[in-house]
Formats: C-alpha cells, structure tokens, sequence
C-alpha cells in the first residue's frame, strides 16, 4: 500500500478541488487504484495506464482511450500537480499520482475516493464492498462508510444525488457544474447514462454471476445424470 501522506494544511482544507474532466478521473482513479493494488508494478507506463483505463472489470463506464488522449490529459494533471513523471533505470517515463496530498485524503477516505473515480455515482452498499477491497481491512459497516463519507463531504468531495435511505447514491465531487447537473437528473430519475450507471451496472454484475453459478449447476447435473445412465448400463449387462 502507497504510504502518500496529507501535509498539515492540506488535513483542514474545505476548498473543493477544482473540477477534472472525465478522462482525467479515470487516469487519477488508475493511478491511486494500482499503486495499492499492484505496487510492486507502480508508477505506472503511459502502456500500462492506458491498459488501467480501458479496463473492462471495475470500470464504469467502459472507455476505449487512445495514448494520444491519456498522454494529452496527463500533461493537465501534470501542470496541476495532481500527476507527476518519474525516471528510474529505464529509458519509459512512468507516472505516479499526488492524489492524497490534493484531495487530503489517507487511509479509507482515500480507498472512497479512488472506487468513486472509477465507476461514479453508486449505493452505500456497493461503495463499501469496492472500497473495501483497497483497505487494509474491509469497511465493517454502513455506519463506518458513513463516518469516512461525512469526512469527505466536509472537504466537498463527495455529493449525494439521492436522499438518505435505501439505495441511496453517492458519487464524487469533481465533475464540471454543468456534467454534476445531468448526473443529479439521472440519478433521481433512475436513469444511466455514462458514470451515473454504477448502481445498474452492480446488479447486472450480480445477474451475471448468478447466470454463471447457474450454468455450472446445470453442468454437474448433467455429469450426475450421465453417470446412473452408465451404472444402469452396467447393471443390465451384468
């Protein structure tokens, strides 16, 4: 896990961060989720982001991004200080994010913040279960996202789209005013479109591994029914 700490100054900020286009979330999103997920390869290739980022698990909506588009978006992030290009023993320039120090976020708040980049808008209970996978330890509870929720919201990172209650929505607090207004609308109206699809695309996730669970059962049934045909087949000839 990335050991990024918050300064001082950045741990009191109440000033929201400025608004990132959709391409620039996902680049940040990557870069925060593999540097705890697979440290070992991180800072990350402009290859090897692009590959984060056309992700097809773990990704809402799916995009199909060129290099130009990630490297022309990296330069942004890089003037803002939000990305930073290091050199090492290799000739490839690689990336690593200053996310923690620009949001002022560690620990869970950070795990949040990074499921939110990655998919938008989403329910209390599927937050926790995503984020939870970036934690050392797994969010307990509702009440414990709700407390790194209330966290976050005192920074103005995170907006609710939906009132509190059961299947209520969350999503971050980086889109432009404009694109934040058609997520609200859709939100409200169960509508998905783009970011604002998180909560479908969770149940279609659950569909899909109920229809695979489904599959194999039927499999081994027919495994079970091959074999009394053969031990029937058996007992006749003997």
């Amino acid at each position: 896990m990335e050991s990024q700490q918050p300064t001082d100054a950045q741990e009191g900020q109440t000033q929201r961060p400025s608004p990132m286009t959709a391409v620039e979330r996902r680049i940040l999103g990557v870069l925060m989720e593999k540097a705890r997920t697979t440290p070992d390869s991180y800072p990350l290739t402009l290859n090897a982001l692009v590959t984060g980022c056309n992700q097809k698990t773990a990704r809402e909506p799916v995009m199909q991004l060129s290099e130009d588009q990630v490297d022309e978006a990296l330069v942004e992030l890089r003037q803002r200080g939000i990305v930073a290009e290091v050199h090492g023993a290799g000739r490839v320039p690689k990336y690593r994010h200053m996310g923690y120090d620009y949001f002022g976020v560690k620990g869970e708040e950070a795990a949040v913040i990074t499921e939110l980049l990655l998919r938008g808008p989403q329910t209390l209970g599927d937050l926790r279960a995503r984020a939870s996978r970036l934690c050392h330890s797994p969010i307990p509870d509702l009440n414990a996202l709700q407390a790194i929720l209330g966290k976050l919201k005192e920074k103005e990172l995170v907006v609710e789209l939906t009132p509190p209650g059961r299947g209520q929505l969350i999503t971050h607090n980086l889109y432009p005013e404009e694109e934040l207004a058609v997520v609200r609308v859709h939100a409200v109206s169960g509508a998905t479109v783009g970011e604002s699809s998180g909560p479908r695309s969770g149940r279609s996730e659950v569909i899909e591994t109920l229809q695979h669970e489904l599959a194999e059962l039927r499999q081994e049934v027919d495994q079970l029914r091959q074999r009394i045909e053969t031990l029937e087949q058996s007992q006749k000839q003997s």
